[in-house]
């Protein structure tokens, strides 16, 4: 549709329900948002943080994709050739615990099934969720570009997958060793530093008296844990500590057990801390394992997978952790070896996924080593080529992790994932790393070959995302024309498990950062800063939000509710002036409509001689659009929020709407076409710039206005006109606003309404400013409703008069004819009663001791402001008396 005349079949309330289902059709119906149409234009690209199958999206995602798609909406409408690729997260140990418990309400599980039918499960979870997905984010508005969406686990990042997993095993990077790992019992599956939550824990810290097996004398150690003593195979001293020479080198035979272990001598040991003699346990604490390493101790694994005591364990087999704890803790009493029990607050890890207690484990396990990828990542960053972080501070966050990382165990223990690329010769023990089936051994021929049954952590294909989405390793179209990508817009909660990777993962295998910018924003929480979780039941479901509010009013709420990096509180309150603020916007497009009938796109004409209403709305349009523009490429969502919505609400609603119907409802045909070319120019623009925030509603109002174009999502942005900026309209329009104010508020003040006609005088402090009400006082005229209007350089001060100062003028309202000022002075005389009764309760409250010891801290305060309210009340009121009696 070339040319649209306005329309006016506007429901007289906006319906939310009735438009979105509508407008999104009609958005993917036209394709609007698939990438590539605009061949010669400048790309613009960003990749969904892509959301787990695990279940429903909650307020955080709401917040991620309502800021990328603010930002992709924008782009699009600038010129850009935009990408805004979706796809969704396996999320391998979450989503398999998510089915085993599903399969475990079914009364069946995973090892019953067997790995296959266990995955075919668990791919019938992925398309449920995802389409889940596919339909909140159709809820939400989102203009994604589904035609190009992925998952980690299709075939096209699997081949990725394996081919970065090859790349590095053959550069050295990737290698398979026995060293202690983050150990999940719950989920049975290694972690990742970054995997592990530490949580400050109250426990006891044990001292323990072990026997030297000559019998000349003992040895005190602490520990947290005393079940991991049934796997010590020394303990340690520091080389030089007096107190130790003579034990060094001889043997302790370790309680319960009865294994003899050597008194060794080693520099990691701190000889003022407690004893200065630590047990070793190297099978299960990374510190002991390289002490263990350096020493060449035996390295005794007391558990199995699921945390309970295994053969090494002796008599407490089959025990779990916590169980053989209080057994044994039981025993070394018994045994007099037990000596002392403190109370101790540790730090405790935990696992990010399951919440269990993370065990240090010793583990034949796959890693990456760090090194050289952190040095090169490093290096970027510090040249003036690194991505920029917003807010800045969060660089250093990056950097400081990314400079003290250590190798990344990759393996999990787990069915859902990328399998491992690597088969074992059952006859040779060779391995063979490939990107493709392994089908015979390359060294003993042999056919005997089994891949390894782990699978590849997660946050190894997300760290491939940005470029294995666009077809990498194949170079092909979408990778050379999107890559590498504008924008990362993500959670401070995950720089190190994803930022990072794939900033390493991307030099290394792109030569390229894999995005130019990363904006941080914080996380939702509850309107007390708690955040969101099931246990507390302050979770918030974006669908019910937008049930009752509409999308708009989620998106504006969320979008515009903090600044980059800080978290926000969630508030339906606030939700709720959202939803009124989209009421207001449509209001008031609907009276323009209904004043703009038969009214077409070739009937604006904006270069006619304009009166001052009309040049200061342009001026303060002009001045919105420049704003919006500048913060909006800053990644100032909360501050174009605020701009938009003082410019809508104040400017255009409340001021220029009414200023529009003297014009409008006016005899004078000319003046009605300026006003009906400004109010129509002015709405239209207003909802290209509202847009990327309230998509719905805006292409609602901007199918009704006289436009040109198919829909608003390819409408033209606005752009700053320097021919728009008219400094002198805003100055006057200012002056006219000022007086209309001063005098509303006179009338409220002594309770005249508006309906009432009442004398006005004015003072202008010269003949410019003179000049200006003369040539505007048809407005004083329609917004201050006076008996008589007297402009006057000379103005002799009237008696008994109501004032005020604004810049340029003195304002006057005779009170004769305005009020019965013996009426006023007793209802005044009334108010004052009722406010000294206020005064003195709040007195007497305030002076009660019992109260101010008693009363909490919150209370008090708001008795205190309640005493200088109705303080200030009084004088204000006794002022007013005064004045009234001359």
């Amino acid at each position: 549709m070339s040319e649209q005349k306005s329309s006016i079949e506007m429901p007289t309330t906006y319906n939310p329900k009735d438009a979105e289902q509508k407008w999104y059709d009609y958005w993917l119906e036209n394709k609007y948002f698939e990438a590539g149409k605009r061949k010669d234009a400048e790309t613009y690209t960003i990749v969904i943080p892509p959301p787990n199958v695990t279940g429903m999206l909650h307020i955080g995602h709401a917040l991620d994709f309502t800021l990328q798609d603010i930002l992709i909406r924008m782009k699009r409408m600038q010129g850009y050739d935009t990408l805004w690729l979706p796809g969704a997260d396996h999320a391998g140990i979450a989503t398999q615990a998510k089915v085993e418990q599903k399969l475990r309400e079914e009364g069946t599980s995973g090892h019953i099934l067997g790995r296959e039918k266990f995955i075919e499960k668990t791919w019938e979870w992925k398309e449920k969720y995802a389409n889940k997905i596919r339909d909140q984010w159709s809820k939400m508005g989102l203009s994604l570009d589904y035609s190009k969406e992925r998952f980690t686990l299709d075939e096209g990042l699997s081949k990725a997958v394996r081919e970065v997993f090859v790349k590095l095993y053959e550069k050295g990077y990737i290698y398979r060793g026995k060293y202690i790992i983050n150990w999940d019992p719950t989920a049975a599956t290694a972690l990742s530093d970054i995997e592990v939550e530490y949580k400050e824990v109250q426990g006891k810290l044990y001292h323990l008296q072990y026997p030297l097996a000559d019998g000349s004398g003992t040895i005190t150690v602490a520990t947290t844990r005393p079940e991991t003593m049934l796997g010590d195979t020394a303990v340690a001293v520091y080389p030089s500590d007096e107190r130790y020479q003579d034990m060094i080198g001889k043997k302790i035979r370790l309680p319960i057990i009865g294994r003899e272990i050597p008194v060794i001598a080693d520099q990691y040991v701190e000889k003022e801390f407690g004893s200065g003699a630590v047990k070793i346990t190297p099978a299960h604490d990374p510190n002991d394992f390289e002490i263990g390493q350096r020493h060449e101790l035996p390295q005794v694994l007391v558990m199995d997978e699921t945390g309970k005591m295994n053969e090494n364990a002796g008599k407490y087999q089959g025990l779990d952790r916590f169980d053989c704890r209080k057994q044994i803790v039981k025993d070394l009493e018994e045994q007099g070896v037990l000596v002392h029990i403190e109370e101790h607050v540790h730090q405790v890890g935990h696992s990010e996924r399951s919440g269990a207690v993370v065990e240090p484990y010793l583990s034949t396990q796959w890693f990456v080593k760090m090194e050289p990828l952190a040095e090169a990542a490093i290096k970027e960053q510090k040249s003036n080529q690194g991505v920029k972080f917003i807010p800045e501070r969060f660089e250093k966050i990056y950097l400081g992790w990314i400079e003290n990382v250590r190798d990344w165990c990759i393996s999990r223990q787990l069915w859902w994932g990328h399998r491992i690329p690597a088969w074992y010769c059952e006859d040779c023990g060779e391995i063979t790393v490939s990107g493709e089936e392994v089908l015979s051994c390359s060294k003993c021929a042999s056919n005997n070959l089994k891949q390894d049954e782990d699978v590849l952590d997660t946050w190894f294909s997300s760290a491939l995302w940005p470029f294995s989405t666009l077809g990498w390793p194949v170079e092909s179209e979408d990778l050379k024309r999107y890559y590498p990508t504008d924008v990362l817009v993500t959670g401070y909660d995950i720089i190190y498990f994803w930022v990072a990777r794939m900033i390493f993962s991307g030099l290394e295998f792109t030569d390229q950062n894999p995005f130019k910018d990363v904006l941080i924003h914080g996380l939702v929480r509850d309107s007390e800063g708690r955040k969101m979780s099931k246990s507390l039941g302050n979770g918030v479901d974006p669908l019910e939000i937008i049930e009752k509010y509409g999308a708009d009013a989620m998106r504006f709420m969320i979008s515009t509710g903090s600044t980059p990096g800080q978290d926000l509180r969630f508030h339906w309150e606030k939700v709720e002036q959202a939803r009124n603020f989209a009421n207001k916007i449509w209001n008031a497009s609907r009276f323009a409509l209904m004043n703009l009938e038969g009214f077409t796109y070739e009937d604006i004409d904006l270069t006619r001689d304009l009166d001052t209403a009309d040049q200061w709305i342009l001026h303060r349009l002009n001045e919105t659009i420049q704003g919006v523009t500048r913060l909006m490429n800053s990644y100032d969502f909360g501050e174009t929020g605020r701009l938009l919505y003082n410019f809508i609400w104040d400017d255009f609603c409340d001021w220029y709407v009414e200023i529009a119907k003297l014009n409008l409802y006016g005899e004078d045909e000319v003046a009605k076409k300026q006003t009906q070319s400004v109010l129509s120019y002015v709405l239209d623009q207003t909802m290209r710039l509202i847009h990327p925030f309230m998509p719905f509603i805006s292409e609602e109002i901007w199918q009704h206005l006289p436009h040109q174009g198919e829909s608003i999502v390819i409408a033209e942005w606005p752009q700053f006109d320097k021919a728009r900026v008219i400094p002198e309209s805003v100055e006057q329009m200012n002056l006219l606003m000022d007086i209309i104010r001063s005098v509303r508020n006179i009338r409220a003040e002594v309770n005249v309404p508006m309906s009432k006609e009442i004398e006005l005088c004015i003072k202008p402090k010269d003949e410019q400013v003179l000049s200006i009400l003369e040539n505007n006082n048809t407005y004083i005229s329609r917004f201050c409703n006076p008996s008589k209007l007297e402009l006057n350089i000379n103005l002799q001060t009237p008696e008994k008069a109501m004032s005020a100062v604004v810049t340029g003028a003195e304002i006057y309202l005779p009170l004769a004819g305005l009020i019965n000022i013996e009426q006023e002075i007793k209802r005044l005389e009334k108010e004052i009663e009722t406010l000294n009764k206020e005064v003195e309760r709040v007195d007497k409250k305030l002076s009660n001791q019992g109260f101010i010891a008693k009363a909490p801290a919150k209370v008090i305060e708001e008795e205190k402001a309640k005493q200088v309210d109705y303080s200030e009340k009084r004088t204000k009121v006794l002022e007013r008396i005064k004045g009234l009696q001359g």
